[in-house]
């Protein structure tokens, strides 16, 4: 079952205390869809200029992702650049040049009006409320979105909670939001606005599931060595809906394995600048990691 992912697609630079790479693929559409097309197809709407490379979308094609929905436009791509503390966690945005980027509006090839899983990656609100308003009764519809749209555009967003079933945000933007540093209290008032399921990111220490009920914990795979964590929380976005889709069905112990499988992908996208991790990735691997997690993190 086919996913549609709508957010953006950039060119990074990216820099790190030892090494520096220009000219990268990114951008949360770009990292949701290759995460997602490990489960199954992908649909994805962004917008792009014409100095986007043939190889990237070269790239797209060869992991199933559709870009019927990728518009073209005459100028540059969307550009962001950034730098990462010896603490990865520490990451300093160096220039953002939004271009073709900032007339976007994402209409949806009429096809695609009937997808059944939606994803609204890290975009403005009033985007992410754009497509729903074309959308013809999803199963099921998760949002992302970051401090900036909190800070910017309070009202649209919390507008928009009431018309998904998935909030996924990290940590400190679930406190921003709610003013509460509970995060168990700030999960049940983020939830009282709409969304039936909330995922809280952690960064190198995992996440948190809420629903109704409900409540998961799974922390981060162990990796050895972090090259570059732009986009780890796109592709954990994408490999959860990516898993749900290719389940066909949407409960607890499902959603609890979807959160797993997206931080088995966020893992290995560290592994590597961009996307060059996923590029080589097989199926194989991943349900490899997915084991691995199971086992170290089972208890009985």
């Amino acid at each position: 079952m086919s996913v549609l992912v709508v957010g953006s697609v950039a060119l990074d630079s990216v820099r790190t205390q030892s090494a520096a790479h220009d000219n990268l693929l990114g951008g949360s559409a770009s990292y949701a869809s290759m995460a997602a097309s490990f489960f199954g197809p992908v649909r994805m709407v962004g917008i792009v200029g014409d100095d986007f490379p043939r190889a990237y979308m070269d790239l797209f094609a060869s992991r199933g992702v559709d870009t019927a929905g990728l518009q073209r436009a005459k100028g540059k791509t969307f550009a962001w650049s950034g730098e990462y503390e010896a603490n990865m966690n520490n990451r300093r945005t160096l220039s953002v040049a939004l271009n073709v980027f900032e007339t976007f509006r994402p209409d949806l090839p009429a096809a695609w009006r009937e997808t059944e899983y939606v994803l609204l990656a890290n975009i403005a609100p009033a985007l992410q409320h754009h497509v729903l308003d074309q959308m013809r009764r999803p199963k099921f519809v998760v949002a992302d979105t970051m401090d900036l749209w909190i800070e910017t555009t309070r009202d649209d967003l919390v507008r928009l909670l009431g018309r998904v079933d998935m909030l996924i945000l990290n940590d400190g933007e679930a406190k921003q939001l709610t003013g509460i540093d509970s995060l168990p209290r700030a999960a049940a008032a983020l939830r009282s606005m709409g969304p039936r399921w909330l995922a809280i990111k952690k960064g190198e220490h995992g996440c948190l599931l809420f629903g109704e009920g409900e409540f998961f914990t799974v922390g981060a795979y162990p990796l050895e060595e972090v090259k570059d964590p732009t986009g780890c929380g796109d592709c954990f976005a994408g490999g959860l809906i990516g898993h749900l889709a290719a389940s066909g069905t949407v409960d607890a112990a499902t959603l609890r394995r979807a959160v797993v499988h997206g931080s088995v992908i966020a893992s290995f996208n560290a592994e590597s600048f961009s996307l060059k991790r996923l590029e080589g990735l097989s199926k194989d691997d991943v349900a490899a990691r997915f084991d691995a997690f199971r086992r170290f993190s089972r208890f009985e």
